[in-house]
């Protein structure tokens, strides 16, 4: 597939991608990877990196790689982490050919509880700019590319919607990333996409509280433990608790300020969002227009797939397309060796 860079505006192509006729349902692209496919073998290792304001973030370090292609900077989805099935298959994927991948936690998904009232979301920029910084003094010479996945995904844009130098990216790529927060939060609220809404927030509201009992969220959140529970939907969530945990008046506000459709007509390096047009947590609004993307960006949108899905094969050996497309769109971009300075 040739990408097209000497216009004013990016590229909406097909996306090459089929799936077999027993997985052409949106709900088993969406359910099969992660909870039926077995993991793929990786074995990585834990950095904790202490911040100024007295939190942590921890880091997933993928083995290092014998012929060093790049590095490689992960970001996981909502409630997400190494042991996602994305992120672990995506990490082995690419440390297999070469290349040397970390995953940076978002605070409080590394499975221990972060120190600090904030959390993440979706629009957190600032650990993630930290991070690449910082493994640009550690690594200079070192090629760079970043993948996210859903919230990750739609961090990664506006990151790199806000940043003009990339922060020294090569090239990026976004996997089914919600680009209108609102139009998400109300997609994933019907039908049986509420089961997923419904699962996520378990861990969210369980998370809280557990923070509840050891932080004092009095002068922050004007909520109880009674009102978490409580909560049905990601719009109430985001109404009652991310909102007002990260300065935002109210999940309106939020939505509207962290939604990365508004920042892709900012991007500068290479950039590749692939997108399924039934993934049940969205839906047709969340599509950009060739226009409203930089020259840089290609949509690349696939009829099927689900919500980070894109699985072929047998149901017997099944296999994650993207896996592929994601290392051969880095490789476009990239020499094929490199070394760490």
């Amino acid at each position: 597939m040739t990408i097209r860079t000497n216009q004013s505006h990016g590229s909406i192509v097909k996306s090459s991608f089929v799936a077999p006729r027993w997985a052409r349902n949106r709900h088993i692209q969406t359910i099969w990877p992660r909870f039926i496919q077995r993991r793929l073998p990786l074995k990585h290792t834990m950095e904790r990196i202490k911040l100024d304001d007295g939190d942590f973030l921890d880091l997933a370090w993928g083995p290092a790689p014998q012929t060093l292609t790049g590095l490689v900077i992960m970001f996981h989805g909502l409630e997400g982490s190494i042991h996602s099935h994305y992120a672990n298959d995506m990490m082995a994927t690419l440390s297999q050919h070469g290349w040397q991948v970390v995953l940076m936690h978002f605070r409080g998904c590394s499975g221990e509880a972060n120190l600090t009232p904030r959390a993440y979301h979706s629009g957190e920029t600032g650990d993630p700019a930290w991070v690449i910084n910082l493994l640009h003094q550690r690594y200079p010479a070192t090629p760079k590319v970043a993948v996210g996945f859903s919230l990750g995904g739609n961090m990664l844009l506006k990151l790199l919607g806000e940043h003009p130098d990339s922060l020294g990216l090569t090239a990026a790529v976004a996997v089914s990333a919600p680009l209108k927060l609102d139009e998400c939060a109300t997609s994933v609220n019907q039908g049986f996409s509420k089961v997923y809404q419904k699962y996520l927030l378990g861990s969210m509201k369980q998370n809280l509280l557990k923070k509840m009992q050891r932080i004092d969220y009095r002068d922050i959140l004007q909520i109880s433990e009674a009102d978490v529970e409580g909560i049905q939907s990601f719009w109430q969530f985001d109404n009652l608790v991310t909102a007002p945990l990260h300065g935002y008046a109210d999940a309106k506000d939020y939505y509207e300020k962290c939604s990365a459709y508004y920042f892709l007509k900012a991007i500068h390096c290479p950039t590749l969002i692939l997108h399924a047009l039934d993934d049940p947590f969205m839906n047709h609004l969340v599509i950009p227009q060739e226009q409203e993307l930089a020259h840089s960006v290609t949509v690349e949108l696939s009829e099927t797939g689900g919500h980070v899905g894109f699985m072929q094969g047998t149901p017997s050996a099944p296999e994650v397309w993207m896996h592929q497309r994601v290392l051969r769109y880095f490789s476009d971009y990239l020499p094929t060796t490199s070394e760490f300075a």
